[in-house]
């Protein structure tokens, strides 16, 4: 009874943390023209929200960034990059999966559908160098999916709306880790991405790219037109750089709340 009674009261604890979670903090980054992402932060004042979350800690570097050393000293754009209210947006369990929206379930038969999917796939393939990334048969399971949909219309500052061709959107939960003994409940996050159909190959590359770039924890932009996370889309797509993996490493040298245990 008494062990029934402690589950019934962690279930309600994680369901009111995921709950005040996804109010508490929503953010964008959109793809097209960059505009600064949107957030509504957690309280500075202490609050049982803010009590609960981790304190930042550094998590080891996953083998494929230690491993990487760049003797051309190309630099990086880590000051370009913004930590958010729960520290950097840094993965710590491996291999992070992926969900590439299939050839026929959008049901679309505009004839596009296949480039559209081996080109993601192939922006995926190009990231796995770097992080150990695998697809997965099922968005519900997943920690980055990415779908065939046009992304909703930007408002501009006059109030006019302008076409993107992407979105990228993150949402943090409480995770509670399977097997784990005693039952543990770390700080998560996942994330959404949209991206338009209707591209050239070479144009949905670039743009799958760059978004699982700010997915993988680039959440900001390279001022230089030859890297990856550059702010704007360019007539020749440059492949991920020297600079965009020195700004990854950096990324993941930082402290963060994400992956640590629930207070």
């Amino acid at each position: 009874m008494y062990h029934l009674l402690r589950r019934w009261r962690r279930s309600l604890r994680v369901l009111g943390l995921a709950i005040a979670l996804a109010i508490a903090i929503a953010l964008t980054q959109l793809w097209d023209s960059y505009p600064s992402s949107a957030q509504t932060a957690i309280p500075q004042q202490s609050t049982p929200l803010q009590d609960s979350l981790p304190a930042p800690r550094i998590h080891p570097l996953p083998p494929s960034l230690a491993e990487w050393q760049d003797d051309s000293q190309a630099g990086d754009y880590f000051s370009a990059i913004q930590p958010t209210q729960v520290g950097y947006l840094v993965w710590s369990q491996f291999p992070i999966r992926v969900y590439v929206e299939p050839t026929l379930a959008s049901g679309a038969a505009d004839g596009r559908s296949p480039v559209w999917v081996e080109a993601v796939t192939q922006a995926v393939q190009e990231w796995n160098a770097y992080l150990p990334l695998q697809q997965v048969e099922s968005p519900e399971s997943a920690d980055i999916a990415i779908w065939r949909r046009v992304p909703p219309l930007m408002r501009e500052g006059n109030g006019l709306p302008r076409a993107r061709s992407a979105e990228t959107r993150y949402e943090l939960y409480v995770q509670n880790l399977q097997h784990s003994e005693p039952e543990t409940e770390i700080l998560a996050h996942r994330f959404t991405i949209l991206l338009r159909p209707s591209q050239t190959a070479d144009y949905l590359r670039a743009a799958a790219r760059h978004e699982l770039g700010h997915a993988l924890g680039l959440w900001g932009h390279s001022p230089i037109q030859t890297d990856a996370l550059y702010f704007s889309q360019v007539r020749t797509p440059p492949p991920i750089s020297k600079r965009d993996v020195n700004t990854l490493k950096r990324v993941y040298e930082q402290p963060t709340r994400l992956g640590w245990a629930m207070n």
